[in-house]
């Protein structure tokens, strides 16, 4: 008998797993669909013209812009992550990539205040266009997620943020795509730029 319901139990899980994926899929399609392509192209071309790219955020954002450091740096880009401590002091030419679903995070807001003053310019990508680290950027990326903290919002069903950190990651992987096909590097090229000290 308890086989019985065991099996029951996993068939209704799977059944509800099937649907929250099409759920994430679905919000995920209809917030990147509305990403504006002409501010990830900004971005790229911010990337490609800095001496070096820096990146920071908090907490989940922090997390992605880690994944999209390690992609720019197989570019053979000069990358570092803020707070890391082998990262060098940011200066003139150089580009802050920052991240902050709400764009108040105040970590992430004094890092932006820190590279202007230093002379280095700053991209952000945020879902609030009117937010202080959204007028602090020199190029800017909107994702129109719900904030982490709008839990009424009719944008998501999913989670604190979790709407905005996964679009952050296709958008990253769409700007570092857009790089990389504007080189003559095959993959096995940036492959020999990927750590070997596993």
């Amino acid at each position: 008998m308890d086989a019985i319901v065991e099996k029951s139990s996993v068939s209704e899980t799977a059944a509800q797993a099937a649907l929250n994926l099409s759920l994430i899929q679905d919000e995920l399609a209809g917030t990147t669909n509305a990403i504006d392509v002409q501010q990830l192209a900004v971005l790229a071309d911010r990337i490609r013209g800095a001496d070096r790219i820096f990146l920071a955020g908090a907490g989940r954002s922090g997390l992605v812009l880690r994944m999209a450091a390690m992609r720019l740096m197989h570019l053979g880009l000069t990358v570092h992550v803020a707070g890391d401590t082998t990262t060098p002091a940011i200066a003139s030419g150089d580009l802050l990539l920052l991240a902050s679903g709400s764009g108040t995070t105040s970590g992430v807001v004094k890092a932006a205040e820190t590279a202007i003053a230093a002379g280095a310019d700053v991209a952000a990508v945020t879902t609030n266009p009117g937010s202080p680290l959204a007028g602090l950027a020199d190029a800017l990326v909107i994702i129109p997620a719900a904030q982490k903290t709008d839990h009424g919002s009719g944008l998501s069903r999913q989670y604190s943020g979790s709407l905005f950190e996964q679009s952050l990651f296709l958008a990253t992987e769409a700007v570092f795509q857009t790089l990389w096909e504007n080189t003559n590097e095959p993959a096995e090229s940036l492959w020999l730029r990927h750590a070997n000290l596993e």
